[in-house]
């Protein structure tokens, strides 16, 4: 039988951890979170452990994603009932992660430092969850230290995942000094005493070295020349984007804000996506208009769009696209969309439910994208990341290993409406530039648009639901970083690093 007092353990971890993250920011909170799960599932059966881990996911998740339900209910059609069903598997399927993090802790936890087994088991589980199922890295707990950037310094090595390591060690150590210091330590043989007292100075170790590293990045001067970026945030209406009638209201929008950034003569502007209220390609009329302003311009426009593509038939397909047009129009380079949204650009499994395509908007199914297409300028080379490509560092950092030196992301996050999720997406951005030590610009239909240098700092921000143009300097990378050159390694060792401990441990009881 389970005990009260271990369901409020686990409820406070899962408490704690919403805490962490926009729009609350305490994330101070984030480095002592998982200590009342720890100590909850200590001693505990399999069975227990999996129900205290997936009550503490449970919160964790659903009081961070609450958003997906503003999405369904308001712009897919989805009944209010649904939408909070859903939200609901949703969270409970994310919160299998901490419940197999607390089994495994369980099996593996006792006569070992805590504050080597729940790092290793936490993001070995978050890297899982990053690619399972196509993938929902949205909250890893390294994102919640956003702001504390003389410590995320480190992802340029280590990816986020090292930040997500660096918190869940200091959880553990936390909870081997709750229960073996000072008074039980003596009573233990040396065998147990030492591994945890070598643990406890290593980490402290880790802790110093990677403040000192984070401070000297953060010190560092961004070499090279700068050059001017423009973003445009039309913050159009959900309802308008694709209403015929507003058409020609919507490019006007798009057509002022930018003309308004030519004083300031930028060498980029950047529109958001699908920006343009039409099929770009296919209505020719609307086509010829966007070049035709381009042309007035005289500068390069990065924009988001929708684009026709001939499949293998003679069908025509949709794909959420990316296009560069040069200072006289032309169309430089395209980018399709690589990493789709489930449900919101595509329904997988469609001919095994199809009662569930009724949930995705009418412009909806799109053909995904093959290449990371890095695109030439004479001032940078742009990888351009369309809404939450964002979110996957792998996916990012391909970009840049490819040659890109500067990181543009364009997005509409009007699905999210008023709550936290434009401030989560955003904060987990500023972990890209760090851990490929380029800049990213970003435009958002109705923000956060931003600009964030190669250290993670931001220099300019909007607020949500506005309209506005914004212009600034950025300084393209120069070198790869070692995340960039070698990607998620530190992740593959702690991936290593449980499967031997799991090994060694032998089977469960």
């Amino acid at each position: 039988m389970v005990k009260k007092t271990d369901i409020a353990l686990a409820a406070a971890s899962g408490m704690f951890l919403v805490l962490s993250f926009p729009l609350f920011d305490y994330y101070a909170l984030a480095w002592g979170a998982l200590v009342p799960l720890l100590i909850a599932v200590r001693g505990r059966t399999i069975q227990t452990s999996f129900f205290l881990g997936l009550l503490t996911g449970f919160i964790y998740f659903a009081g961070t994603i609450y958003w997906v339900y503003h999405s369904m209910f308001y712009y897919g059609n989805v009944p209010l009932v649904f939408s909070i069903l859903l939200l609901i598997v949703l969270s409970l399927y994310l919160a299998l992660y901490p419940a197999v993090f607390a089994i495994l802790f369980t099996r593996i936890g006792t006569g070992l430092p805590a504050l080597l087994t729940a790092p290793v088991l936490w993001v070995s589980l978050e890297y899982l969850r990053t690619y399972a199922l196509t993938g929902f890295p949205w909250s890893l707990l390294g994102y919640s230290q956003y702001q504390f950037l003389p410590l995320i310094q480190i992802a340029d090595i280590t990816g986020v995942y090292g930040v997500s390591f660096l918190v869940a060690a200091v959880n553990g150590a936390i909870y081997d000094m709750a229960f073996h210091w000072p008074g039980q330590v003596k009573e233990q043989p040396l065998a147990l005493r030492w591994p945890r007292t070598m643990g406890g100075v290593l980490l402290a170790s880790v802790m110093a070295l990677s403040l000192l590293y984070g401070a000297g990045k953060l010190g560092e001067p961004e070499g090279g020349m700068k050059i001017r970026v423009s973003l445009i945030q039309g913050n159009i209406e959900q309802d308008k984007k694709w209403d015929p009638r507003f058409q020609k209201e919507v490019m006007d929008t798009y057509k002022r804000l930018t003309a308004g950034t030519l004083a300031a003569d930028p060498d980029l502007i950047l529109w958001p996506e699908s920006a343009l209220p039409f099929v770009f390609g296919y209505d020719q009329e609307r086509t010829e208009e966007v070049r035709a302003f381009q042309k007035q311009t005289g500068t390069y426009l990065l924009l988001g769009g929708i684009i026709a593509k001939k499949d293998s038939g003679s069908d025509l397909r949709l794909s959420n696209s990316a296009v560069l047009l040069s200072p006289v129009g032309e169309i430089l380079s395209v980018y399709d969309k690589i990493h789709l949204v489930p449900y919101g650009e595509y329904v997988p499994l469609k001919e095994l439910f199809p009662f569930v395509g009724k949930m995705v908007t009418a412009i909806g199914d799109f053909v995904q994208g093959q290449e990371t297409t890095v695109m030439d300028t004479p001032f940078a080379r742009i990888g351009n990341l369309i809404c939450y490509e964002i979110i996957f560092p792998g996916l990012v950092r391909k970009f840049v290993y490819n040659g890109a030196t500067v990181l543009a992301t364009v997005t509409n996050d009007a699905w999210f409406g008023r709550t936290a999720a434009p401030y989560q997406h955003f904060s987990m951005a500023r972990f890209r530039a760090v851990e490929n030590r380029v800049p990213v610009v970003r435009a958002a239909n109705t923000g956060i648009s931003g600009f964030i240098d190669s250290r993670g700092r931001v220099i300019q921000e909007s607020g949500i639901f506005t309209e506005g143009a914004f212009t600034e300097e950025v300084t393209p990378g120069s070198e790869k970083s070692f995340y960039a050159l070698h990607g998620d390694i530190f992740a593959y060792a702690c991936i290593i690093i449980s499967l031997m401990l799991l090994i060694l441990r032998g089977p469960a009881r």
